[in-house]
C-alpha cells in the first residue's frame, strides 16, 4: 500500500480575518476558502494536508516542534511573525523536511521592515505575492521537492 506523503500548511496571526482585513492587499478569499482549495489541490497531488492557524507564536512553535516526527513538507505563511520571531525560526531550524514560506502580497513592495524574514534562510523557496494562488503554488512546489527526493 502507498502512503501519501503528509504535508501541513500553518498561518500566522491575523490571516483568521482574511476576507475582511485589508481586501486590498490581501484579497477578498476567507482563510476557510483558501484551505479548501488547498485541500483540493493536494488531493490531486496525492498529499495529505492538514491546515492550522493560530495567533499565538507559542502554538505556532509548538506545531513547527511537532512537524518534526508527523511531516514530510511545510509550507508557512506566518503572518507579521516572519518578520519578528526569532523563536519560530529556531524551531524551523530543528526540521529537516522542505519549507516553503507564503505570503498573499508581495512582502518586498511593501513597508520596509517586512523585507525581512526570520524564516527565508531556512526555506527552500519563498512565494509572495500570487495572493491565495501563493498557497497552491506553495503546494505544488512541496510536491515537486518531496518528488526530488
Amino acid at each position: 500500500m502507498n502512503i501519501s506523503p503528509q504535508i501541513w500548511v500553518l498561518n500566522g496571526p491575523n490571516l483568521n480575518l482574511l476576507g475582511e482585513r485589508e481586501p486590498d492587499t490581501y484579497g477578498h478569499e476567507t482563510l476557510e476558502s483558501i484551505e479548501h482549495k488547498c485541500i483540493s489541490i493536494a488531493d490531486g497531488l496525492n498529499l495529505n494536508i492538514e491546515f492550522k492557524q493560530s495567533n499565538h507564536e507559542g502554538e505556532l512553535v509548538a506545531w513547527i516542534q511537532e512537524a518534526r516526527k508527523s511531516v514530510d513538507g511545510l509550507a508557512i505563511n506566518a503572518g507579521a511573525y516572519t518578520h519578528t520571531s526569532v523563536a519560530l525560526h529556531d524551531a524551523l531550524k530543528l526540521l529537516t523536511i522542505p519549507i516553503i514560506e507564503v505570503h498573499l502580497s508581495n512582502i518586498y513592495t511593501r513597508e520596509e521592515f517586512r523585507h525581512h524574514s526570520f524564516i527565508s534562510p531556512l526555506a527552500k523557496g519563498i512565494i509572495c505575492g500570487f495572493g491565495a494562488n501563493s498557497y497552491v503554488l506553495a503546494i505544488q512546489a512541496l510536491r515537486l521537492l518531496m518528488d526530488e527526493k
